[in-house]
């Protein structure tokens, strides 16, 4: 295998077994651990520097060159281009935003906003979702599902959609926003709600998928984190062609951060950046496992010989307390994320830290970020609140250059935005003003 250009290969290194790309596998076969995508970097024409791939702005009208995923497709070459998928995913922003970073704790230039509600589901999720599905088109797949908290849910539909796959999500019961879920039934996915959380989804859907033999899109497949190792490139060429500091996230099912260490970290053995920036993953208090296993548990990725008993110990005991998982963040309300071990790896590749924010905290953060340019779903505003906390700390400091990935669109969740201004749940509320129908009231009012 390790002679082709691209072939996927188990994380576990006492196994490190070794399967072909066309290969529907989503687990190691022999030991259960996660694949990897892996490449044979010196049988592919990558380009010697990073700004290289800016020239491709010049062919926009080619679908592959507009696409912000498939322009860097040198560096996630598992298909041919016959079997790319697209629909202009990638048009994404990012904004430096000085009165955020004030907020934050930062001085004036330093914080950038990574804005990723402009994908055409309106969330970060279309990076991974035409990755996927251009490897579902490669090996012929007719049908697909996944579990989903909501953003999930809708790109996988969209994607589907467009595909003219059958398309099957799972949800957890009352655990999904109203404005992710519309999406899902808009573009004609059969929605499936289960009486559990998202944790209880993901085990069931595995198991349909491998029982009915469909096309699994949640992120252990491989190839959707490598179309989200992208969104670390648009930063980089957002920050014309340098590497920030800091790059933070939220954590859910830890899919992002796992794509974003393993970016840096090809980039860096392919001599494309000079240095790897450190990652902060930002946890909401009620759902912090990564928090809680990193901080104080001390679970580390130790080149791959992960402590396997800390793990099933934890979840063991999440079970035994019948522990769910709850926070007004819903897309990262995941308590036995899929993506543990591959995201101790992106610590260990980044130098990286994690941190647990309240619901307060976030919902504050995310008063401030909508008041000051981009609105956000409650799940991106962790990023805000995980760097003022790191900033009070003193683990950043606030002149480094920083950037916070805003994963989704404010609509996704209006819910929870709405009551934290009308109920005035924080210091940022901006509540709407009951008048009478009486044009000298209303005059007073605005006055």
């Amino acid at each position: 295998m390790g002679k082709q250009v691209v072939f996927q290969r188990c994380i576990n290194p006492d196994c490190a077994a070794e399967y072909d790309v066309s290969e529907v596998i989503f687990k190691c076969p022999k030991c259960g651990d996660l694949l990897d995508a892996q490449y044979n970097w010196d049988k592919i024409d990558v380009p010697k520097k990073l700004k290289d791939f800016g020239k491709r702005w010049a062919n926009r009208n080619l679908p592959l060159d507009l696409s912000g995923v498939w322009r860097f497709r040198e560096l996630l070459n598992f298909c041919d281009d016959k079997y790319k998928v697209t629909i202009a995913e990638g048009q994404t922003i990012m904004q430096s935003n000085d009165e955020v970073g004030k907020f934050a704790g930062m001085k004036a230039g330093r914080l950038f906003l990574q804005y990723e509600g402009l994908n055409p589901s309106g969330s970060f999720k279309d990076n991974g979702m035409t990755a996927a599905f251009s490897h579902a088109k490669m090996v012929g797949a007719k049908s697909c599902a996944c579990a989903s908290t909501g953003n999930t849910s809708a790109s996988v539909a969209l994607y589907a959609h467009s595909c003219g796959m059958k398309c099957t999500v799972f949800i957890g019961s009352g655990r999904i926003a109203f404005g992710k879920l519309s999406q899902a039934m808009d573009y004609g996915a059969q929605t499936i709600q289960i009486n559990g959380d998202f944790d209880d989804c993901m085990k069931q859907v595995q198991d349909v998928c491998m029982k009915l033999g469909l096309y699994l899109l949640n992120s252990l497949n491989p190839f959707r984190l490598e179309g989200q190792k992208t969104i670390m490139l648009r930063i980089i060429e957002g920050l014309g062609w340098e590497v920030p500091d800091w790059i933070v996230v939220p954590g859910g099912n830890l899919g992002n951060s796992s794509a974003f260490g393993k970016a840096f970290y090809e980039l860096k053995q392919l001599g494309l950046i000079k240095r790897i920036p450190r990652l902060a993953i930002i946890n909401a208090t009620g759902a912090d496992t990564l928090a809680d296993m990193v901080n104080n548990k001390k679970l580390v990725w130790n080149n791959g010989n992960v402590n396997n008993k800390t793990i099933a110990d934890y979840y063991a005991d999440l079970t035994a307390r019948k522990f769910s998982p709850h926070t007004c963040a819903s897309a990262i309300e995941i308590s036995r994320p899929v993506n543990l071990k591959k995201c101790l790896r992106a610590i260990d590749v980044c130098n990286g830290v994690v941190r647990a924010v309240s619901d307060e905290a976030i919902c504050d953060a995310k008063a401030v970020i909508g008041k000051y340019g981009l609105g956000c779903e409650p799940a991106s505003a962790a990023s805000v609140a995980g760097l003022k906390l790191l900033r009070d700390e003193g683990i950043i400091g606030t002149d480094e250059r920083v950037a916070c990935v805003l994963t989704g669109h404010a609509l996704k969740d209006p819910n929870v935005t709405v009551n934290y201004h009308k109920e005035k749940q924080g210091p940022f509320s901006n509540p709407p003003i009951e008048a009478p129908n009486d044009f000298d009231q209303i005059i007073k009012l605005i006055k």
